[in-house]
């Protein structure tokens, strides 16, 4: 029999960003036990391999701006309720790795010592060197940044290879394909032709910083099974931005 060949990633430290919706499924709010045993699932199978990967999870779950709004609380005070939603999801996900037995660690922006280390470079990267999967919680710590623009800042200090942005469409589209059914696929695209189409993949503050620091970007849908496996591999997955 020929013996299995040996798995050689083309990324060995990756940032995954979720959005709040990931976890909630259908449902757009609360959490889907579904839904996050496959995040789970996807995310140890990589790891079993000896990728290390950082996440940063949104908040729309919980908590949106536009309910804010709605309410009539202040974008500050919005952005800081968003921000505390992220950590409740973050600490969610890393229960859930840890009984599915990968080490896990939540770093929050901001200081919840009874709940969460607080987010240290030094702290972050030895945990990730050490196999811990490290969830970094809290956005930027600052209102007025999303949890994208929080992504590509803790990918860039972290020293990630690639950032992931998982959605549950498998790829950038010309437009909306749920609304049109001829809007096609882009297989890569660059970021200049992101901000200058305004494709809303990511908010534009994301992308440039992306852009600045030469950090690609893959957009693809986490739910269909071994996409992560497949990416980390150096598979054509989902929409290259770089």
């Amino acid at each position: 029999m020929e013996p299995e060949r040996q798995f050689r990633p083309r990324y060995r430290r990756i940032l995954l960003k979720l959005s709040g919706e990931a976890l909630a499924g259908e449902s757009q709010s609360g959490f889907n036990p579904t839904f996050m045993r496959s995040i789970v699932s996807e995310i140890r199978e990589v790891h079993r391999i000896g990728i290390e990967v950082a996440m940063v999870v949104g908040a729309g779950n919980i908590f949106r701006g536009s309910l804010a709004e709605s309410l009539g609380i202040r974008r500050i005070t919005g952005d800081h309720m968003g921000m505390l939603a992220t950590v409740m999801n973050s600490l969610a996900i890393q229960s859930s790795l840890e009984e599915a037995g990968v080490p896990a660690r939540v770093l929050s922006a901001f200081e919840m010592k009874e709940i969460a280390e607080p987010y240290i470079i030094r702290k972050a990267l030895d945990h990730l060197e050490h196999g811990r999967v490290v969830i970094a919680a809290g956005g930027t710590g600052h209102p007025f940044f999303t949890t994208d623009t929080a992504a590509s800042l803790r990918a860039v200090e972290m020293g990630a290879d690639v950032l992931l942005k998982a959605t549950k469409v498998d790829g950038v589209y010309t437009c909306d394909p749920k609304r049109e059914p001829n809007a096609k696929k882009h297989e890569e695209i660059s970021y200049l032709e992101v901000l200058a189409g305004q494709l809303h993949v990511m908010d534009f503050t994301a992308v440039s910083l992306c852009m600045d620091n030469r950090l690609p970007i893959i957009v693809f849908n986490l739910f269909e099974a071994g996409s992560l496996k497949r990416i980390v591999a150096g598979e054509r997955v989902g929409t290259l931005i770089s």
